[in-house]
């Protein structure tokens, strides 16, 4: 993301010295560069401000990629932006006044996404329970619940992000580890809110996946994940068996119809199962609520 880089590092260096001015507080940027074969590490050379830079031989994919970062960092408060992503000014001082509540987890941004000409306002994200699985959508802006903060443009504490365990690398290289992230932070007790006064702008059709990954294995990945989440932590009885009598449905249509990466999603989520069930356990540990509190409906 080289040209990403040069067009949105300026905006980012912007909005943290305009709350350094205000506030007095410091801040750090680093970025976390998941094995990038252009050249980012020169155009961060050339930057006019310091930054940390982290890189690697291999591309290890979005949760291990964002652990690494997180880890590397000084600060208790991360704010998480995609390479896509360019904030406003001031983003940053609705978004960490929040931070005064010990019990709040995340705080996810209004995502000003660009898509095809037009400007959709996303950020907050509705989690339901439909045909024996969990699935997210978006959210309308006008509410500071939400099920999920988005990885792309959103604030974390560290000092909770390590204690749940951060981002789960069993998703990489992308999608749905950040749902995975926001569920088990509230399902432990945390908090995690929107807020539409924190404004970014995002080019989601310039991001590594669109560009980068074909069609089909962006489409297989979500199917995997979704499964993977399901598997990992949902522990109520009424929904586990849900899951169990619509999945033969599911695959009756997915053969039917010839969907290769739904089949292909739940055969590489069958082979990670004793790797989610050991997940499952550790997770189960820190649980305080229960799925049906979490879900915003469930059919």
């Amino acid at each position: 993301g080289a040209e990403l880089l040069k067009k949105n590092l300026p905006s980012v260096h912007a909005a943290a010295v305009s709350y350094k001015e205000k506030t007095g507080n410091g801040f750090e940027i680093i970025i976390s560069d998941d094995a990038s074969r252009d050249t980012s590490e020169e155009i961060v050379q050339k930057l006019s401000f310091p930054v940390t830079f982290l890189t690697h031989s291999n591309n290890v994919g979005f949760a291990s990629n964002v652990n690494r970062g997180v880890a590397k960092s000084d600060g208790d408060i991360i704010i998480l932006l995609n390479s896509d992503v360019a904030p406003r000014k001031d983003f940053l001082m609705p978004l960490l006044a929040h931070f005064t509540n010990e019990n709040v987890f995340a705080v996810g941004c209004m995502d000003e996404s660009h898509e095809n000409g037009k400007v959709v306002k996303r950020g907050r994200g509705i989690g339901i329970w439909k045909k024996g699985m969990i699935q997210h959508m978006r959210g309308e802006v006008d509410n500071e619940n939400t099920f999920w903060v988005s990885g792309g443009s959103c604030v974390i504490r560290k000092s909770i992000f390590d204690r749940i365990g951060g981002m789960d690398t069993i998703y990489d290289p992308f999608y749905w580890e950040d749902i995975d992230l926001s569920y088990r932070a509230v399902k432990s007790g945390y908090r995690i809110c929107f807020d539409k006064e924190s404004v970014v702008e995002h080019y989601h059709g310039e991001g590594a996946i669109l560009t980068g990954f074909k069609k089909e294995r962006i489409t297989t990945a979500a199917y995997r994940n979704q499964f993977i989440f399901t598997w990992k932590n949902i522990t109520s009885s009424s929904l586990i068996v849900s899951h169990i009598i619509r999945l033969p449905l599911h695959i009756l249509r997915a053969i039917k119809g010839g969907d290769r990466a739904f089949l292909k999603g739940l055969f590489l989520a069958l082979i990670k199962l004793p790797a989610i069930m050991k997940r499952r356990k550790i997770q189960q540990k820190l649980y305080q609520r229960s799925d049906v509190e979490l879900l915003h409906h469930i059919a």
